[in-house]
């Protein structure tokens, strides 16, 4: 299976900072996913499965994926690929991903069902209806795409049902946040780059220090740490920085905050999801799902100082998810978004103490879409 395509020769920002943890990367359930739907697909047009099979992930990069499975019968296909986490620790490493492909009516488009070991929607504040099964947008939008493909490519009409089953998916489910959350019956399909980045603690603290080192001998004054990719087209978006200018933080926002006030710089951005950075707001500087936990008591306490009554702080403390506490409080014009971007400043300053940093928050929905701010 081949690795992600590097760039080579960047002095600094994410590419840069992932090539000096030394750590190999792997690949999303969802990359698995969109590779073993294609190969299905193909197979089931031509009689023949693509091995490897290449899939374009949402960043450009071309990956192949050796297939592990391949089978057809009548009016089906199905092909499995072994998910490779690369050294992340990650739950799913070695997990069978299968999707198999059956034709749908026409006009209906791709169709997703949950196979055995992927879970359904059971509660509300996820990114997916309830009923719906536990494969997320942006793995549906690579699967659709290739679809769509491989149906220009051999004159198929692209209208097909697709099942992805994840083998002892339920299982190995019970090891994450799924059953809390309300996703049962097994595991979900994510990834929103088709990329595992691989966290090892001290790797990538390093990888931080020696971002900061990088921006700051190229004499930038302003530098955001982010959560992830998306948190990062935000920044840039808001305030247009320069590559070299981003930190891949990740969890560790203890790791930025700690070596700033060592190695100031005029400005910091800290951006990321509203559940991470809620986190952040109660005091954690391990922003990890295994050492800190959405706490929706402190979410209802905040929402009360800002206007929430009696039934919407109960609502508050009860949500399923941060981001569904959010949208309730935003629904009632009490800014909960803001009030939590404004703690995390806070959380913020206490670390960096005395050091003459302007810290400023953006908090985001899954999407991108700012749902809290506070400026420095």
């Amino acid at each position: 299976m081949a690795e992600p395509s590097a760039l080579p020769g960047a002095a600094g920002g994410r590419a840069a900072q992932l090539a000096r943890t030394g750590l190999r990367h792997g690949w999303t359930t969802g990359a698995c996913a969109t590779a073993a739907s294609t190969a299905a697909y193909t197979a089931l047009l031509t009689g023949e499965f693509p091995d490897p099979v290449t899939v374009t992930l949402p960043k450009g990069q071309q990956p192949g994926f050796a297939l592990a499975v391949e089978a057809r019968g009548d009016g089906w296909a199905t092909a499995g690929i072994v998910k490779d986490a690369g050294d992340d620790p990650d739950v799913t490493h070695g997990a069978l991903v299968r999707a198999t492909v059956r034709p749908a009516a026409p006009g209906s488009g791709v169709l997703f069902r949950a196979g055995p070991g992927v879970g359904t929607v059971t509660r509300a504040g996820l990114p997916l209806p309830v009923g719906e099964p536990a494969i997320n947008p942006v793995p549906r939008k690579m699967m659709r795409e290739h679809i769509a493909a491989v149906a220009a490519l051999h004159g198929g009409s692209g209208d097909v049902e697709i099942e992805i089953a994840v083998d002892n998916g339920e299982e190995i489910a019970r090891s994450t946040w799924n059953p809390r959350l309300g996703i049962l019956g097994g595991l979900s399909i994510l990834g929103t780059t088709g990329i595992v980045v691989p966290y090892s603690c001290s790797a990538w603290i390093d990888s931080i220090r020696r971002g900061v080192d990088v921006a700051r001998a190229a004499g930038r004054t302003h530098v955001a740490g982010c959560t992830g990719s998306t948190s990062e087209k935000v920044v840039m978006a808001v305030h247009g920085l320069p590559e070299d200018a981003l930190l891949d933080m990740g969890d560790f926002a203890g790791a930025v905050l700690k070596y700033l006030r060592r190695h100031p710089v005029e400005r910091l951005t800290i951006a990321g999801g509203f559940a991470k950075l809620s986190k952040l707001a109660a005091g954690h500087l391990d922003l990890h799902s295994a050492r800190s936990q959405v706490d929706k008591g402190f979410l209802a306490r905040l929402a009360r100082t800002g206007g929430a009554d009696d039934d919407l702080t109960a609502a508050v403390a009860a949500a399923n998810t941060g981001l569904e506490a959010v949208r309730l409080c935003s629904a009632r014009g009490v800014p909960l978004g803001d009030l939590v971007a404004a703690a995390a400043r806070d959380t913020a300053r206490g670390v960096l103490r005395e050091a003459a940093v302007a810290v400023d928050v953006i908090c985001i929905d899954r999407a991108g879409t700012i749902v809290g701010r506070v400026g420095p």
